[in-house]
């Protein structure tokens, strides 16, 4: 859990910076293949290939062109249609996907994880929820495809890890994962990618360079380390972690506007999720580990 809470500290600035110097400003496909570049450069020098059979090799390339590569060119485009506080909204289903998933690949159904994540996704609503129209369900559409790939490779990955060798350090073979992403954004950046709006002050390259190295390389190492070591509800409670989280950093270091009363409610639901969802594991006896 704690891997989780620190990357969910980290996280909760991208929204804002990616909203306030990237969105509209820097090409979306370049500023994800920058980010992805600079991330798998901070694993690349530890990958050791004879460690991991090829069928693990592909598989973990597929995880990463998902949940990173996909997610984010998803994710890009929709700050382009929403506002950073819209994005956040739209996030909150994300615990649904990852329970669903979860049980699928395990062919199994858990109705007790579907409601610990519901109720989260209900202290996220509490938190941000605002009257949308007909305008904004592009923009929705987009987030849930980036919601879709961000579960789906978080599950992918907990599943995928109880099958390596536990002998073997994850750092030392997640190079695998960049290295998925980065051939799946390098095609999309020579589609779809415009040069003519690349980065132009030292800021923005800034900005590229901390989620690059930091959030992205850093980042999904330790989410993906600690997805192994909880309980799908768990996982699923601290995807949405990033709600308030990402709040928080707006209205300290951005001014924005917040409603401190829902922000305070909506919290108090999310950590009563999660404390049910402990007690829940621990009633049963269930370790919490992978597939837990």
């Amino acid at each position: 859990m704690g891997y989780l809470v620190g990357v969910t500290a980290l996280w909760a600035f991208s929204f804002s910076l990616i909203g306030a110097y990237l969105s509209g400003q820097v090409d979306s496909y370049f500023a994800v293949l920058v980010r992805i570049v600079l991330a798998a450069l901070v694993f690349l020098p530890f990958l050791k290939p004879r460690l991991l059979a090829n069928r693990h090799k592909l598989a973990l390339m597929a995880i990463g062109a998902v949940q990173l590569g996909l997610m984010y060119i998803f994710f890009y485009q929709s700050f382009l249609l929403l506002s950073v506080p819209e994005v956040l909204l739209f996030t909150i289903f994300t615990p649904l996907y990852v329970t669903l998933i979860d049980d699928a690949l395990a062919r199994r159904f858990t109705p007790f994880y579907l409601l610990s994540a519901a109720l989260a996704v209900l202290g996220a609503a509490v938190i941000r929820y605002k009257g949308v129209d007909s305008g904004f369900w592009l923009g929705f559409l987009v987030v849930q495809g980036a919601n879709l790939c961000f579960a789906l490779g978080q599950v992918a990955y907990r599943h995928l890890a109880v099958r390596l060798d536990e002998k073997v350090p994850q750092y030392s073979i997640f190079g695998w994962f960049y290295l998925g992403a980065l051939a799946l954004v390098i095609m999309a950046f020579a589609l779809f990618g415009n040069p003519a709006k690349l980065p132009t002050t030292g800021m923005q390259w800034g900005v590229l360079a901390w989620l690059g190295l930091v959030a992205s390389g850093l980042g999904y190492f330790l989410w993906n380390k600690g997805a192994t070591r909880v309980d799908a509800g768990a996982l699923a409670i601290m995807n949405n972690a990033l709600v308030p989280a990402g709040l928080l950093v707006n209205l300290v270091l951005w001014n924005r506007d917040a409603d401190l009363s829902r922000l305070a409610l909506g919290g108090a639901i999310l950590l009563a999720s999660l404390a049910i969802n402990e007690w829940w594991v621990r009633r049963r006896r269930l370790p919490v580990s992978p597939l837990a």
